[in-house]
């Protein structure tokens, strides 16, 4: 399996480097097309192996690191070519497949706007980039591989972002760029001084090691930088500010794994590194980043309704991606627990949100396709957009997205926030109770208005007067590309929903084991 996993990593990159290649023909357009069926095919042969890995992986074991590969990189810094997947990242990694492979269906038929003739080529070319970066994060054992891989992943979103993105795309693009690579920076200060201090940079033995021969100054310290560099990615209030700018500009399929994939690159790391190698400096932090979480969950959802409301000119990507500050604070708070409840209800909250969201970018980008706009006053006008009237199976595949956001029990949205919260109530030994159940009862606050920004928006957006005059003329309904691309996500939200076993079964061995000392 070993080789199943070092097969889906170094995939990408080829295809990714063949697009550089003189192969596809001299006609521009034949080219393009040809560039995109061979990011279609390098996605789906990446996802089929992904799941091979998850069919050959050892479910009786799954704190166990399997399918690994351990040899040595640079002796000189003691850096190790070091792979495996357990339970955490496993989840993970099928996710990640997953979304770029129906992006990139998605974008065979649906390729945003670019400028320059080598559009669709570059395009490919970056995406499939973009696919190695984030799966390698996902796998990677080693505290320096961790960083490049966390790294390979911007400069091609920066790029899908400012090349294929609409609007004020080239400041959202910079904002991107800098918070993120800012973030890193921190962050990266914080892996080198748990390496030089431990005399190792892999994640293995460092977790295994739990803390010993690190002071508490030492770990509180590197704690702050690396929790500081995640939270940006995650993001967490108040580092959110790049996130509703990128998600507004970028293309649709941009969005779709900004949210999907790339928020939860933060939050792996807090848990893949900062609970087991620094458990002392993480209890220190832990009061903090609940009470930033806390937060985070009710500014969300109060920006959410702001942006609803009737006049104010909302744009339905920015409030989706609001509404991601508010659900990532779930995740936040149920990793601040320290809880084994906690955490294993963040890392479903992570794979939940990724399936939703997904689904509700890929639906709001059909809907400005059609109308050219997202903004809310101009789909709504005067009486409601009538989905469900104009388009039915747009407006279902809608509202299904929306109440699965807002954490309705039986759709893969509830479980996670509903086991956060339950490791805020009752936290680890040595934080303090009274402050956790209070950012407990902010967090159950932030369910209450989540489902009234959403439930807002289903009725303006889904509801209303077919027989009014519409934006456009004539509003399609669900094509066959897009129901092929959608219907795997709306599928999984619901099996997720109805059977968390599948997940929590996975993760709970290997969360207790990274908190034990893994």
């Amino acid at each position: 399996m070993n080789a199943v996993l070092i097969a889906l990593l170094v995939l990408p990159l080829l295809g990714a480097a063949l697009t550089l290649a003189p192969v596809f023909g001299p006609e521009p357009a034949a080219a393009d097309r040809r560039a995109l069926r061979l990011g279609t095919v390098v996605t789906g042969a990446v996802l089929l192996l992904t799941v091979a890995l998850a069919a050959g992986f050892d479910h009786d074991e799954p704190a166990r690191m399997q399918a690994t590969t351990d040899v040595a990189w640079i002796p000189a810094i003691g850096v190790r070519l070091h792979l495996g997947v357990d339970g955490v990242s496993l989840p993970l990694l099928v996710l990640t497949s997953l979304l770029t492979f129906l992006c990139a269906l998605y974008s065979e038929r649906r390729l945003p706007s670019g400028p320059g003739v080598p559009s669709a080529r570059a395009f490919a070319g970056l995406f499939l980039l973009l696919e190695a970066g984030m799966l390698a994060t996902f796998a990677v054992l080693d505290l320096v591989l961790f960083f490049l891989a966390f790294e390979i992943v911007l400069i091609p979103m920066y790029f899908l972002i400012a090349r294929w993105g609409s609007g004020a795309k080239v400041p959202a693009a910079n904002r991107f760029i800098l918070y993120t690579l800012l973030g890193s920076a921190v962050m990266l200060l914080g892996f080198l001084l748990v390496g030089l201090k431990a005399g190792t940079f892999d994640m293995q033995a460092l977790a295994a090691a739990h803390g010993s021969g690190l002071s508490h100054s030492t770990q509180v310290i590197a704690a702050l930088a690396i929790m500081i560099g995640l939270a940006v990615k995650a993001p967490a209030w108040p580092l959110h500010s790049w996130l509703p700018d990128a998600h507004t500009s970028a293309p649709t399929v941009g969005s779709v794994l900004l949210a999907g994939v790339l928020l939860k690159m933060g939050t792996y790391g807090l848990v893949r590194v900062l609970l087991p190698v620094v458990p002392d400096g993480t209890t220190t932090l832990a009061p903090y980043l609940g009470a930033f979480a806390a937060v985070g969950i009710v500014y969300g959802s109060l920006a959410c309704l702001a942006l609803a409301r009737t006049g104010a000119k909302g744009d339905l990507k920015r409030l989706i991606a609001y509404s991601s500050v508010g659900h990532m604070g779930f995740v936040l708070l149920g990793i601040a627990s320290l809880t084994p409840v906690g955490v294993n209800g963040a890392l479903f909250a992570n794979i939940a949100h990724g399936l939703i969201t997904g689904l509700l970018f890929f639906v709001v980008g059909a809907l400005k396709d059609r109308y050219g706009t997202a903004d809310l006053d101009t789909l709504a006008g005067a009486t409601g957009a009538a989905l469900y009237g104009r388009a039915p199976r747009l407006g279902a595949l809608l509202a299904f997205a929306a109440v699965a956001s807002l954490g309705l029990p039986g759709l893969a949205g509830f479980w996670g926030e509903l086991l956060a919260m339950f490791g805020a109530f009752d936290p680890a030994e040595g934080l303090s109770r009274p402050a956790f159940v209070t950012y407990m009862v902010l967090a159950g606050l932030g369910t209450l208005l989540t489902a009234a920004y959403l439930l807002i928006v289903v009725r303006r957006v889904c509801m209303g007067d077919p027989k009014q005059p519409a934006p456009v003329a004539e509003l399609a309904d669900l094509r066959p590309y897009e129901a092929v691309s959608w219907t795997p996500l709306a599928a999984l939200t619901l099996l997720a929903g109805l059977w968390p076993a599948l997940l929590l079964g996975l993760s709970d061995p290997a969360v207790k084991h990274l908190l034990g000392g893994g």
